[in-house]
C-alpha cells in the first residue's frame, strides 16, 4: 500500500508501506530506478523479518509522479536526470526525515539504501541527529548503506549512529581507493567488500551476485536488530 506524507518542507509524498506495527520500523531508500518492483521486493522481504517498512516514492517531487524505471541504458540516463531533478541530498534526506516521524513515538527506527539510497543511508546517520527529533515519532538507532557512491566525499560528518557499509570489490563506478577512504576515516566501522560487481543485491540487474548478496543480506539483518 501506499501511504501520504508531508515533508518539512511542505511538499507531499508517498511511501511504500508493508509490514505490522507495532514492530521496528525501517526506511529503505531506492536507488535511482524508484520504488520499483525490485525495491518493493527488498520492502516485502524485510517486512517478512519481522519489521514494519516504509520507502519513500523520492521521485514524488516531481511531475510526473511514481517514476519506475528499469535498468536499459536509456533508462539509466532517464534515472539520473530524475535524480539530478530532485536533488541529490537535501530534498531527500527530508522526505526520509518525513517517514521516520510518521511511526508511533519512539519506535526505534533503521534506515537501508541501495546505491544513491545508500549514500543517502549514510548521510541519515551523520545528519538527521536523533537528539534533534526526540518524541517526535520514530528514534533513528542505526543505518546500513550498500554500494553508496558517493560517501567517499562526504567524510566530514561523523555519523551519530551506527552504520554498516557494503561495496562491491569490482564495482566500476566506485574505486577500493574510495572504499579504503572511508575505512581510514572510521576505522571502527563495520565495513564489507564483496567479490561482486555494482548492484549485487538487485537480482534485476546484471551485477547481481546470489552469495554476496545473502551474506551481505545475513550481516544487515543481524546489525538491524542489535541495535533496533
Amino acid at each position: 500500500m501506499l501511504r501520504s506524507l508531508t515533508a518539512a518542507d511542505g511538499r507531499s509524498l508517498r511511501a511504500y508501506a508493508v509490514g505490522d506495527s507495532p514492530a521496528p520500523g525501517l526506511i529503505v531508500v531506492q536507488e535511482i530506478f524508484g520504488v520499483n518492483s525490485h525495491i518493493r521486493e527488498v520492502c516485502q522481504g524485510f517486512a517478512q523479518e519481522g519489521f514494519q517498512v516504509l520507502s519513500p516514492l523520492l521521485y514524488d517531487r516531481l511531475d510526473p509522479k511514481g517514476q519506475e524505471l528499469g535498468y536499459t541504458a536509456p533508462e539509466i540516463e532517464k534515472a539520473r536526470e530524475l535524480a539530478r531533478q530532485v536533488g541529490y541530498f537535501e530534498n531527500p534526506l527530508l522526505d526520509i526525515l518525513a517517514c521516520l516521524e510518521s511511526f508511533p513515538k519512539g519506535t526505534p527506527v533503521g534506515v537501508i539504501g541501495y546505491c544513491w539510497g545508500g549514500t543517502l543511508a549514510w548521510l541519515s546517520a551523520c545528519r538527521l541527529h536523533p537528539a534533534d527529533f526526540e518524541g517526535q515519532g520514530g528514534t533513528l538507532r542505526a543505518c546500513v548503506g550498500y554500494y553508496g557512491g558517493m560517501i567517499g566525499t562526504l567524510l566530514e560528518d561523523p555519523p551519530e549512529v551506527p552504520v554498516m557499509l557494503h561495496f562491491g570489490e569490482q564495482d566500476r563506478h566506485i574505486p577500493l581507493s574510495d572504499v579504503e577512504k572511508i575505512r581510514q576515516a572510521y576505522p571502527e566501522l563495520p565495513l564489507f567488500t564483496y567479490a561482486a560487481g555494482h548492484g549485487f543485491n538487485c537480482n534485476a540487474r546484471a551485477d547481481y551476485q546470489e552469495a554476496s548478496a545473502q551474506l551481505a543480506r545475513r550481516r544487515s539483518l543481524d546489525f538491524l536488530r542489535k541495535y533496533l
